[in-house]
C-alpha cells in the first residue's frame, strides 16, 4: 500500500467515482463541496488548465487553497500545464494530495515525479489518447497514479476513445497493486462499466454528476456500475 495515507484511502475504496469540478457551481462552491459529501463523494478531481499545454483555462493555485480549507477529502490535481516543474511545489503547498503531470508537457518526466514524491504527496503521469503506453514505461515506477486520458483535454463535447480501454489493460497488468489507474474524459453511464472492467478504480465524471439534479442518486449509480464487471 501507499505510505500516502489519501491515496491508500482511495485504493481502499476503489472504485471511486471523482468529480471534476470543472461543471461545478463556483459561485456556490462551499454549498456544491458540502452536497457532494452529503452525496458521498470521496474526493476531487481539480483540472488545472493554462490556455498553453491545453487550448482552454480553468483555475490555479487560489481554488486548489478554497477547496483545501472546504474539505479533508483528497484533493487530485491534474495539472494541464507547460513546465509543471515551475509550480508542483506551490500547488503541494496550496493542498494537494495528488499531483498529476503530463508526459507530453515535459521531455522526461521522472524528474518532475521525483520532485512531486519528495514533496510528500502524490506523483501522477496522465497520457494523451495519442500517446502510446510504451513512451511511459520508463516512468511508471515513480508514480503513485497513471491518468489514461479517454479524450483530448481541453475540448468539451467529446466522446469517448475506446482505446483508452486497451491501455487500462495494459497499465493494470503492469502497475504494482499499490498504483492506482484513473480515467478521465466522457466518463458516464454507458461507459463507466467498461472502464472498471478494465482495471481504473480512479474514474472521474463531470456532466455525469453536474448534468444531474440529485448528486447522491448520480454519484451512487456510477459507482455501482464502475464495479459491476469487475
Amino acid at each position: 500500500m501507499s505510505k500516502i495515507r489519501p491515496l491508500a484511502d482511495l485504493r481502499e475504496a476503489s472504485p471511486v467515482v471523482l468529480p471534476s469540478l470543472l461543471l461545478c457551481d463556483f459561485g456556490n462552491l462551499e454549498r456544491e463541496v458540502q452536497e457532494l459529501e452529503a452525496a458521498g463523494v470521496r474526493g476531487y478531481h481539480l483540472d488545472v488548465m493554462d490556455g498553453h499545454f491545453v487550448p482552454n483555462m480553468s483555475y490555479g493555485l487560489p481554488i486548489v487553497e478554497a477547496m483545501r480549507r472546504l474539505t479533508d477529502l483528497p484533493l487530485d490535481v491534474h495539472l494541464m500545464i507547460s513546465d509543471p516543474g515551475k509550480y508542483v511545489r506551490r500547488f503541494a503547498e496550496a493542498g494537494a494530495d495528488v499531483l498529476t503531470i503530463h508526459a507530453e508537457a515535459v521531455e522526461d518526466p521522472r524528474p518532475v515525479l521525483e520532485e512531486i514524491r519528495e514533496l510528500g504527496v502524490g506523483a501522477g503521469l496522465a497520457v494523451n489518447p495519442a500517446t502510446p503506453v510504451t513512451k511511459i514505461e520508463p516512468a511508471l515506477s515513480l508514480c503513485h497514479l497513471v491518468l489514461v486520458m479517454s479524450v483530448v483535454p481541453g475540448f468539451g463535447g467529446q466522446a469517448f476513445d475506446e482505446g483508452a480501454l486497451d491501455k487500462l489493460r495494459t497499465l493494470r497488468r503492469q502497475l504494482p497493486d499499490d498504483v492506482l489507474l484513473e480515467v478521465d474524459g466522457g466518463v458516464n453511464e454507458a461507459t463507466i462499466s467498461a472502464c472498471g472492467e478494465a482495471g481504473a478504480q480512479l474514474l472521474v465524471a463531470g456532466s455525469a454528476i453536474f448534468g444531474k439534479s440529485d448528486y447522491a442518486a448520480a454519484v451512487a449509480k456510477l459507482t455501482r456500475l464502475a464495479g459491476a464487471n469487475r
